[in-house]
């Protein structure tokens, strides 16, 4: 494992964090949760029938000493989590059409979070990114100021670690929201023990192109610096300019940006997705996450070809949000 997540897990084992698991049967969420559990990095809490969840683990050869298991279907404080439901969504949403919708496992765990009665909460291995956001925005919300979340991937590759956003929210952001990304990312770059130099990435390198896209960039970042004057952020760069000091002497010699850039802002989620699985899987680049930014607790979601460790290290990080 690489310095970062022993870092972040020595953070994070003596702060009894519980994270939430809605995907109590799947071979990967359990044997991620045994491990948690056996290494005393947190308090796994898987949602499912426990006859269930335990004979899958059985039949995997899987310990859940230091597991919980809670079954929505016998839950005890249902109905107090049903009225607190219908009050968060004011109205939104009637007590029966409740009652359904807490049955649904990543409804049940978001509550779970909402109600502090876990500090985070980890899906996406065998449901989509909608699934698992829909229900912290409708629950758990953005953060005063913030409109809208977006997804992050930490990039691990030995000591190199790079944050690359958005990969997975935002189809098409406007400069507002590029804007808003940028900071939201810069943020979650130091959480992780790296100082935050930003590039805001484009097809073109300080007007070398002009469109209505480049423009889009350019003018996000007169909004983030604006917002955030003391950040080292700039752009719109090609990635070589952003990445490569001799790229960068000769196409931005007067960028504060010197080809050292560790938070890349993608244009658009085209962009954003296809760039991290480039850097994945040609790079060999660990992609932890996506890391859901902007929430008022933290939530994040899975990509369907997870493995185990993915969501150990998932897991990981979203205790060390919570701290």
């Amino acid at each position: 494992m690489s310095d970062l997540f022993v870092s972040l897990t020595e953070k994070v084992k003596s702060n009894s964090v519980r994270i939430v698991f809605p995907e109590g049967l799947d071979e990967r969420i359990l044997t991620a949760a045994s491990k948690l559990a056996n290494d005393k990095v947190v308090t796994p809490v898987l949602i499912g029938s426990e006859e269930k969840v335990k004979q899958k683990a059985s039949e995997h050869n899987l310990e859940l000493a230091g597991v919980e298991i809670i079954d929505p279907t016998t839950y005890a404080g249902f109905e107090e989590m049903v009225t607190s439901f219908v009050e968060r969504r004011k109205g939104k949403t009637s007590e029966d059409d409740a009652r359904k919708l807490l049955l649904d496992e990543n409804y049940f765990g978001t509550m779970l979070v909402y109600l502090n009665l876990a500090d985070g909460l980890v899906s996406g291995a065998a449901h989509s990114t909608a699934e698992t956001v829909r229900p912290a925005l409708q629950i758990i919300k953005t953060k005063p100021g913030i409109k809208k979340t977006s997804g992050v991937f930490i990039m691990v590759r030995d000591d190199e670690k790079y944050v690359f956003a958005d990969c997975a929210i935002n189809i098409a952001p406007d400069s507002q929201d590029l804007a808003e990304i940028a900071l939201a990312s810069a943020d979650t770059a130091a959480l992780f023990d790296i100082t935050p130099r930003v590039a805001m990435l484009s097809f073109s390198t300080k007007g070398s192109a002009q469109s209505e896209e480049t423009e889009k960039v350019v003018e996000a970042v007169k909004i983030a610096k604006q917002q955030k004057p003391d950040i080292v952020l700039d752009g719109e760069f090609q990635f070589d300019a952003a990445f490569v000091p001799a790229v960068a002497e000769k196409k931005a010699p007067d960028s504060e940006i010197k080809g050292d850039a560790n938070v890349f802002i993608f244009p658009g989620l085209e962009a954003g997705n296809i760039g991290y699985k480039i850097a994945q899987r040609l790079g060999k680049f660990d992609a932890v996450g996506p890391i859901l930014q902007g929430l008022n607790k933290p939530v994040n979601d899975l990509s369907r070809g997870c493995n185990a460790e993915d969501v150990y290290k998932l897991a990981i990080i979203t205790a060390a949000q919570t701290l």
